[in-house]
């Protein structure tokens, strides 16, 4: 390229400003940061959320999906456990402690029942002995074999964990591409306006 067509290309762009794209760059992280913030303000919102459905017995599954929906589509919501986590980030202390007191009663009254039902069978077998000296073993054998246990309820099913994704369509993902487009600008039109003017010299 001639110093001609240089001089000519250095006098149409000297009127960039690569401080615009600077000014940009910054203005559009500084919205990236409120997004990111506002995001994990929603997030932690929609959480307290499910712990006061937990804890009051509401709608537990609808606040644990809307939680759901929003961290897998927004930036810094992460609820997913760390490798060094010792507990799932989200846990339905109260739901959980309310599914083993039914199992509990259950169990207890299908006990009961099997109690009378032993006592009545063992009857049947020793009729003539009033006493009872003799049924006890019998009601013993009867409860162990008949007996209900009370079930093992897996904590982990009232354990959640979510992740969010690297980059989301929101204003913290759109501001952050526009904040790394615009410093790119910056850098590649501050670079190019030094090599034009050195040429044109």
């Amino acid at each position: 390229m001639d110093k001609r067509s240089v001089y000519h290309l250095w006098m149409k762009a000297r009127h960039i400003r690569p401080v615009y794209f600077l000014v940009i760059a910054v203005v559009c992280a500084a919205l990236c940061v409120i997004g990111l913030r506002q995001n994990n303000l929603e997030m932690a919102r929609l959480r307290d959320a499910v712990y006061a459905a937990d804890r009051d017995n509401k709608n537990v599954v609808g606040a644990l999906q809307n939680l759901q929906a929003y961290v897998t589509t927004h930036m810094n919501t992460d609820l997913s456990a760390g490798p060094n986590a010792p507990y799932p980030p989200i846990q339905l202390q109260y739901t959980y402690d309310r599914a083993v007191q039914v199992a509990g009663a259950a169990a207890s009254a299908t006990n009961a029942k099997i109690y009378t039902d032993a006592q009545h069978y063992c009857e049947q077998q020793d009729p003539y002995d009033f006493s009872g000296r003799n049924r006890v073993p019998c009601v013993q054998q009867y409860i162990q074999t008949h007996g209900a246990t009370l079930p093992n309820i897996p904590d982990s099913l009232y354990e959640f964990a979510f992740a969010s994704p690297s980059w989301s369509p929101d204003l913290a993902g759109w501001s952050m591409v526009a904040a790394i487009a615009s410093f790119v600008a910056f850098v590649v039109s501050w670079i190019a306006l030094k090599l034009l003017r050195l040429q044109s010299r």
